[in-house]
């Protein structure tokens, strides 16, 4: 009893201690919550576009900046607007920012302020981006690749977009846990894409946006996460601290720093987000036309794509986060035809908010990607699983493998992705019938409902709203504010100073985590059933054929899913494409031989091994005919060199003893390819008899069959 009552009253004590913590952050501008020191290299106000954003240079501890290379390609976070503020990729040591910075690269920060510019749109939020990323590539001219750009949830979407309409702007892009599918899901599993419809579209974000005099409070944005899973949100979480309140209040304090901070987006941002998004599902079908009237089509990006999600994430499945790529291609030859490299890593089991401040994620993926992210950006155009595993003990090749794991990239069909489920056609009409029926509420509301909340909102009425909500109300009431948790504090001294803990084996403390255990189970039963409940009426409401016919829809020939614009120009510079990489069969030298060696020698289906591509690298970066292959260079050779073997493969092997003419470069270059062979373990047979194709083609093994027809053999076989 004693024990309970003393982590009553340190908990309440670290909830006074979260409420001043909300409130010390408030009057500082909350800035980002970032571990790391920091400089402002740009400010999106001063743009000829203005927008809240802030471009910071990472400033590396003592340690890390003597391993910080100038050369190698900077890094850039980019968090999300999506209720709280900025500085979750980098609010620990184990984090993003510091797996970039562990691994040598200069690293940046693309932050935000708590209140957008007036008039800011997500046009202007773009053209800040695009300007930041620019002046990193502009500050790093010696760096071999172009800034590698990591966005996190809603930041991801952006990202995508602005490659989409810069498509030579950034290098690879990693999209951690962000939704670009919006209707995909697994029916049972994702309830929160049921929201829209739910709701009846999206007229209640303009009335939110006009409650708060055009703009729209991120706290309700906050609410949407947290009513998921109300066993963490009501108990667990709390409990969670109650139980461990000697060691768990820092950790939970520095989380807090970042969750009680609501931040601001302007009317017009949100309701295209949306409208366009999340409701109206438009990026991956590129129906989203920006006001200068440039589509946005996925399908022009140019830079690698690693995307990172995950099964236990209930916000951003797998289904989302994966689902434009079968929305935009017919296959991963359409891919190819693109030029595009898709990469996709999927955890089990970490939640949403785990594939940002997970230390053992920070640990594993993510500093997988970074160690090997150059390795990405060479892969060839096609569509990979990265596959993470433990580095083999004793491994003869150690040097050839960056960190504690092995990175492998499976070549994936769309197929693959289809496995993890997707919509049935029924599905894809009921989502469309909300888009309908929202675009429909949104025009009643626009002409009956907002003139009229217009004119009784204040600036003033907007700021009590906001002060007054539940999620800011929490912080306040628990903070020195109110006089009555002074008698909280001083009760939490004479604690601290007589704390009389009780072992891990105390009945009473075991039957306390049996209680939590099925409270814990109680809410997740209920939350099942709401969900269940929640599910069946949008499927009844949205599956109606006569609410369909009503809106549009049910009738023949109507697409629930508009299919993608086809691009002519494309298919007309493909064919062009095509013809000059033929013209070049017989250019090249010794990399682009061993390239077209490698691609076919290696047994179809076997995956890419992290191995051989650091031995491309090491051969890239040697003199090659007197000159210097940079990574950019190298990835260019690769690209033409896998379009040429699949084009005309035969005519391209044909021509490996004029791109390496002479025997001691021939001998080079078969060793190389045999050191390749060599890690992958035992070769598989097809792919030892076309290596020795290979050594006839360049001299280097005699023919059998011209060995047959030469004098004297004919008695030795008769003998043998």
């Amino acid at each position: 009893m004693a024990d309970a009552f003393q982590r009553t009253i340190l908990f309440w004590d670290v909830m006074r201690e979260r409420g001043n913590q909300a409130v010390e952050h408030a009057e500082a501008g909350k800035p980002p919550v970032l571990s790391f020191r920091n400089e402002l290299v740009m400010d999106g106000r001063t743009l000829e576009r203005p927008c809240n954003y802030l471009l910071l240079r990472i400033i590396p501890s003592p340690d890390a900046r003597l391993r910080v290379d100038p050369t190698k390609r900077p890094f850039i976070i980019v968090d999300p607007r999506a209720g709280h503020g900025p500085g979750i990729g980098g609010f620990k040591p184990d984090s993003q920012i510091g797996n970039a910075l562990e691994a040598g690269h200069p690293c940046y920060f693309i932050s935000f302020l708590p209140e957008p510019v007036p008039g800011q749109t997500l046009g202007d939020v773009a053209a800040g981006e695009a300007a930041f990323i620019e002046r990193v590539h502009a500050l790093h001219p010696d760096a071999k690749g172009k800034p590698c750009v990591i966005a996190n949830c809603q930041a991801g979407w952006a990202v995508m977009a602005l490659g989409a309409m810069h498509p030579e702007l950034m290098g690879p892009m990693i999209i951690a846990g962000s939704p670009l599918s919006y209707w995909a899901g697994v029916k049972g599993q994702n309830p929160m894409r049921y929201s829209g419809g739910l709701l009846g579209g999206t007229w209640l974000t303009a009335l939110a946006n006009d409650l708060g005099n055009g703009r729209f409070d991120g706290s309700q944005l906050v609410s949407n996460f947290e009513n998921l899973n109300p066993s963490h949100t009501y108990w667990s979480k709390s409990y969670n601290l109650y139980s461990k309140i000697d060691t768990e209040e820092k950790r939970y304090l520095e989380f807090e720093k970042w969750w009680s901070g609501f931040f601001l987006l302007n009317g017009e941002e949100i309701q295209a987000i949306t409208d366009e998004l999340f409701v109206g599902n438009k990026l991956s079908s590129g129906q989203i036309v920006t006001k200068e009237g440039q589509r946005i089509d996925l399908r022009n990006i140019r830079s690698p794509i690693l995307v990172f999600a995950s099964f236990g994430d209930n916000i951003t499945p797998p289904q989302q986060a994966l689902g434009w790529i079968l929305d935009l291609y017919d296959s991963v030859d359409d891919i190819r035809s693109r030029e595009q490299t898709i990469i996709y890593n999927l955890h089990h089991d970490i939640g949403h908010l785990g594939i940002f401040v997970s230390g053992k994620v920070a640990r594993k993926e993510t500093a997988e990607f970074v160690e090997n992210i150059d390795l990405v950006d060479l892969l060839p155009p096609g569509l990979y699983e990265l596959i993470i595993e433990p580095k083999p003990a004793n491994s003869v090749e150690g040097d050839l493998i960056v960190g504690n794991y092995v990175t492998r990239f499976e070549r994936r069909t769309l197929d693959d992705i289809r496995a993890f489920g997707v919509n049935d056609p029924e599905d894809d009409l009921r989502f469309a019938t909300v888009a309908r029926v929202s675009e429909i509420n949104l025009g009643l509301y626009d002409m009956f409902l907002r003139p009229w909340v217009r004119a009784m909102t204040t600036e003033a009425s907007a700021e009590a709203l906001r002060r007054t909500s539940s999620h800011r109300a929490k912080y306040y009431m628990l903070s020195d504010l109110n006089p009555a948790m002074q008698v909280i504090k001083a009760m939490a001294e004479t604690v601290r100073q007589n704390r009389r803990p009780v072992p891990d084996d105390n009945p009473y403390l075991k039957a306390q985590k049996q209680v939590s255990d099925q409270i814990v189970q109680s809410l997740d039963a209920w939350r099942d059933m709401r969900d269940a409940a929640y599910e069946a009426l949008f499927m009844n409401t949205y599956g109606s054929p006569m609410l369909q016919a009503l809106v549009g829809l049910h009738r023949p020939g109507a697409e629930a899913r508009p299919r993608p614009v086809r691009d002519e120009a494309h298919e007309a510079l493909v064919r062009k494409r095509i013809e000059e990489i033929k013209a070049r069969v017989e250019e090249g030298g010794s990399l682009e031989a061993l390239i077209r060696i490698m691609i076919h020698v290696r047994e179809s289906g076997r995956s890419v091994d992290e191995r051989g591509f650091q031995m491309l690298r090491r051969i890239g970066r040697e003199r090659r005919e007197g000159e210097q292959v940079s990574p950019d260079r190298l990835r260019e050779i690769l690209k033409e060199q896998v379009f040429l073997m699949e084009l005309d493969g035969e005519r391209a092997l044909a021509a490996l003893p004029k791109l390496v003419p002479t025997t001691q470069l021939r001998r080079t270059l078969v060793e190389a390819v045999q050191q390749l062979l060599d890690m992958r373990g035992t070769a598989h047979p097809n792919e030892l008899a076309r290596f020795s194709q290979i050594k006839r083609l360049l001299d280097l093994e005699p023919d059998p069959a011209a060995r047959a027809k030469e004098p004297g053999d004919a008695p030795h076989r008769q003998a043998g």
